[in-house]
């Protein structure tokens, strides 16, 4: 059964889903350009571009009828006609107000539904051709740092490395940057999200870098925290570096197919708590990876955060302890759930040596 037929299958009272998002119509679809929507019914399956990726659209998308067109949602009303589409679902995540007033209002005979989430949630369970993709974005990732870990020294910017490690992760096949990659030394380790600035890093401090990689869409997730030079292992961060090391690893091993994603950050974050640091522990311990960066599952405290886990999810395990004007750790992981735990798909060891 096609992607498009499992993503029909659990749509109710609707006539026809138009999917105008990058990611879903990609997912649904194979074609990679930037404008366009899918539409599909029962029977029908339909992709609208326009006039520069018809070709393309072909190419990629040999399963789908090609509509060239500059106004898709004309097209979909067109379509509307021909079949008698009376409910038509749309993605109610991604479709703009504006957007959803002025189809509204002109093409009033049609009730148009918002739908939320169904492709994404056909998302969360990955196939083996997309743990393929995963799998190859985490292995340039990794290669990337380890062709670059050699500047991590005193005097090197956070610039210069963050653009050290984005071309080598260019060079080693990476199609672009899951997300703006993140260098933080010193004292802005305690920024979970800090821009890489001109800041040198020192010889007796330690630096956290947060990055990804692309291959086929498919957006890989790590985050190492390394000392500058041996002689940056203070007793402290050491410590730190340990809880957080030791949150990670208990929550990779509860990691299993029926278990609420709300258990393993508890779990996770029992541990940063017991050592005394819960305070400076304050976001999620994880999320789900795919095409999106962050897409479900999202790893947080109950209530909110009570998916279960399924074999074929791929999510992160990524406790931190941010101190201010000191420092801070990340330790992040992607793990593929497996029927019997879990998997790696990156590789860069955290232990320290």
């Amino acid at each position: 059964m096609s992607r498009a037929e499992r993503v029909w299958q659990k749509t109710q009272g609707l006539d026809a889903l138009v999917i105008c998002s990058p990611q879903n119509r990609y997912y649904l679809s194979g074609f990679t350009g930037s404008a366009g929507c899918v539409v599909i019914d029962g029977t029908h399956r339909y992709l609208l571009t326009d006039s520069r990726y018809v070709l393309q659209a072909r190419q990629e998308a040999p399963d789908f009828e090609i509509i060239e067109t500059r106004k898709p949602f004309e097209s979909v009303v067109h379509l509307a006609r021909e079949h008698e589409y009376k409910h038509i679902g749309i993605e109610a995540r991604h479709t703009t107000v504006k957007t959803y007033d002025e189809i509204q209002q002109r093409f009033s005979d049609i009730k148009w539904v918002p739908a939320t989430d169904l492709v994404e949630l056909e998302r969360r369970v990955k196939d083996e051709t997309e743990l393929m993709s995963l799998k190859q974005a985490a292995r340039i990732a990794d290669e990337a740092l380890a062709s670059v870990v050699s500047q991590i020294r005193p005097g090197i910017t956070e610039q210069e490395l963050a653009i050290a490690l984005e071309t080598a992760m260019r060079q080693k096949g990476s199609e672009g940057l899951s997300f703006p990659t993140i260098v933080a030394s010193g004292p802005r380790g305690a920024l979970p999200h800090a821009k890489p600035s001109e800041r040198q890093l020192q010889a007796d401090e330690w630096v956290t870098i947060d990055f990804g990689a692309v291959y086929r869409g498919y957006h890989s997730d790590e985050t190492v925290t390394i000392p500058v030079t041996n002689q940056a292992r203070s007793r402290q961060l050491q410590a730190i570096y340990d809880i957080v090391y030791q949150a990670q690893k208990a929550g990779i091993a509860v990691v299993k197919p029926g278990i609420l994603a709300s258990e393993v950050d508890e779990v996770v974050r029992r541990v940063i708590i017991e050592a005394g640091f819960g305070e400076y522990f304050g976001h999620g311990t994880g999320h789900g990876v795919g095409l999106d960066v962050h897409e479900d599952p999202f790893l947080g405290p109950k209530p909110e955060h009570d998916m279960v886990l399924e074999a074929g999810m791929v999510i992160t395990v990524e406790p931190g302890i941010y101190l201010p004007d000191m420092g801070g750790v990340r330790l992040e992981d992607m793990l593929v759930v497996t029927k019997e735990g879990s998997i790696r798909l990156t590789s860069w060891d955290k232990r320290l040596n």
